[in-house]
């Protein structure tokens, strides 16, 4: 851990001498080791043993919000400012979550038994990707969260509280894809709930999915002139930019899924051999790809100058304190902020925007549905047809492209 020499040996006496000093410390450990720096550790430290000394010996049983509260409260009163309040919540929050002792406020949901039971069937049983075992049960959540409103048992429910449920729900700001996707989710569900007894087993045949047509969802990606716009926007000296370049051009060429960016670990990258070795989250195996020059410069550049020091393997960083591995969401940002600062219209402006991309790039250079699905990590070929719908007249007038030279 950085040295946090605050007031000697008087400081360092009074740190040991509150309680749970185990526990703070090696809370202090952890953030030193993602990159907090020794003012950030000393302003921690100060807040925690205030915290610390106003908790129950029994907070390992659990801590929660009302027990926090005026803990911060005591802290504004000293220092006559809101933001020392704030400062309580913010810094002990994370503490007591690192320590698992932290206690959610209790949310009366009627079936989160039965979420929590489909969902780790989901996740278990049926080895569903993460991404399809997150998105059903938020579908699902959000229909049970609007069914418990009507005080009935699951095994009361009815087709036509379905079809009220999409009718009142989503009128307004569902198109037919979202709809035939929660619908798809609902049926899920109640084979299992079904299957479980819970309801009836005529109630997921009577859900009516909308017909979708080919031609309903047309590809959202920018045009490849935009995606090198967007290269050389991020093509400086500036810390940030030299990570975001990385990021987008992994996205770019090898059409990788925000997830699979941000699980990118530094053993996948061969240096010597020039291959990438990525985990594609579909397939759930390996796949061996050639480290294009333009990548393995962005990737080299951005480890030895701007990723910090750490025991964590993830290759991409937040850029301030704590310097934690990015989380998958916040992609999204990474490749929005530089759609918004050219002003590159298109349909979707996140990561997948920069997958549709690279998927059309490839098929306006001649290569095949499977061809380009293999290269985007998919399990079949129906779900690359996606990128067929479109002029083929005008992708032709997009220049050469080379893997091994994509920019």
């Amino acid at each position: 851990m950085h040295h946090l020499s605050v007031s000697g040996k008087a400081a360092d006496h009074l740190f040991q001498d509150a309680p749970f000093a185990d526990e703070r410390n090696r809370y202090l450990r952890h953030c030193a080791a993602h990159g907090s720096t020794p003012a950030v550790l000393r302003l921690k430290r100060d807040e925690l043993i205030w915290i610390a000394r106003r908790l129950r010996p029994d907070a390992d049983r659990g801590v929660g919000m009302p027990d926090l509260l005026p803990i911060a409260q005591a802290r504004q009163n000293l220092h006559g400012a809101a933001t020392a309040a704030r400062r309580v919540i913010d810094i002990g929050r994370p503490w007591l979550k690192f320590l698992g002792w932290w206690r959610e406020p209790a949310i009366q949901f009627s079936y989160h038994r039965h979420l929590d039971r489909y969902v780790a069937w989901m996740r278990d049983e049926r080895g569903l990707t993460p991404s399809t075992v997150e998105q059903w049960g938020r579908a699902t959540m959000r229909f049970l969260r609007w069914y418990e409103q009507t005080d009935r048992q699951l095994g009361e429910m009815r087709a036509e509280d379905i079809d009220r449920y999409i009718a009142t729900e989503g009128a307004g700001r569902w198109a037919r894809v979202s709809i035939a996707n929660v619908v798809s989710a609902l049926r899920a569900f109640f084979r299992y709930a079904a299957k479980e007894g819970w309801c009836s087993h005529r109630l997921a045949g009577s859900i009516g999915r909308p017909r979708l047509y080919r031609q309903e969802s047309l590809p959202y990606a920018p045009d490849w002139s935009d995606v090198q716009r967007m290269l050389a926007d991020v093509d400086t000296d500036r810390p940030r930019d030299i990570r975001d370049r990385a990021i987008l051009l992994l996205l770019a060429v090898y059409g990788m899924r925000r997830g699979e960016v941000a699980a990118l670990r530094l053993d996948q990258i061969d240096w010597a051999g020039r291959t990438l070795r990525l985990f594609r989250l579909k397939r759930r195996q390996p796949q061996i790809y050639p480290l294009v020059p333009t990548v393995a410069e962005a990737l080299a550049r951005y480890i030895d100058t701007v990723r910090p020091p750490s025991s964590c393997q993830e290759v991409f960083f937040c850029m301030q304190a704590p310097r934690r591995p990015l989380k998958a969401t916040a992609f999204f940002d990474v490749a929005n902020r530089r759609f918004v600062a050219l002003g590159i219209e298109a349909a979707h402006r996140g990561t997948h925007a920069l997958r549709h991309a690279c998927a059309v790039r490839l098929l306006a250079e001649g290569l095949t549905i499977k061809e380009i699905g293999d290269h985007l990590g998919h399990r079949s070929t129906q779900a690359t047809s996606i990128y067929a719908k479109v002029n083929m007249a005008a992708l032709r007038e997009v220049a050469a492209f080379d893997l091994g030279d994509v920019l």
